[in-house]
Order: C-alpha cells, then structure tokens, then sequence
C-alpha cells in the first residue's frame, strides 16, 4: 500500500507566497512521477504541475507558469509546490498524486496517477 500525504495549505493574502509538501510513504519505489492537482468549489480537478522523480522532467499548467515552482525534496518520495505571486483564482483544495512510472514529459491527465492524497485547503484573499 502507498500513501500520499499533503501539508502546508492555508489563508494567504492575494500577491502573497506558500509552500506545500507532498510525501509518498508505504510500498514505494526509487523511480516516480509526482503531481500537483487542485479542485475549486464547483469546478473540475484540474492540473497544476508534475516532476520526474530526478527532477530533471517538470510539466506546468499554463495559469502557474512563472508563478508556481514543484521541486523534489532531499527525502526520498517528496515533492514540494512553491507558490508566487498567489491570486484569489488559484483558491482550491491542492492534492498530491503519485505513480511508479517514468515519463518523458510527466503527464497531466488524472487518470495517469493511482495514489492521491486527500488535499489541502489553500485559499487566496483579494
């Protein structure tokens, strides 16, 4: 069994910064894909970035480019999720998602994912 565990959302004002962190424990693996989801109140689950598990393959949505950072941490199975220059829009509930597959480009599609996490509130204030 994996289990993926989030941490680090919250009440931030709009310009302002966060960081959120993923880890991925149990029956895991030295090779990986890691993502970054979110789901705001009536909307769709939709991408928000995914790294390899050198860190070298990264992949963003177009609304986080230049402003969202995902990095893999010293730990082995953990990814972090920088957020800049945060707007009200970029409110939802972030979840962490984990494979054991490796990837050219890593993937945007939910369904690429098996393991999730079960989300952590960020919440933007104009």
């Amino acid at each position: 069994q994996v289990q993926v565990a989030e941490s680090g959302g919250g009440l931030v004002q709009e310009g302002g910064s966060l960081r959120l962190s993923c880890a991925a424990s149990g029956r895991t693996f030295s090779t990986y894909t890691m993502g970054w989801f979110r789901q705001a109140p009536g909307k769709e689950r939709e991408f928000v970035a995914a790294i390899s598990w050198s860190g070298r393959r990264t992949n963003y949505a177009d609304s986080v480019k230049g402003r969202f950072i995902i990095s893999i941490g010293n730990a082995k199975n953990t990814v972090y999720l920088q957020m800049n220059s945060l707007r009200p829009e970029d409110t939802a509930v972030y979840y962490c998602a984990a494979n054991f597959r490796v990837y050219y480009l890593p993937p945007d599609r939910r369904d690429e994912y098996d393991y999730w996490g079960q989300g952590t509130q960020v919440t933007v204030s104009s």
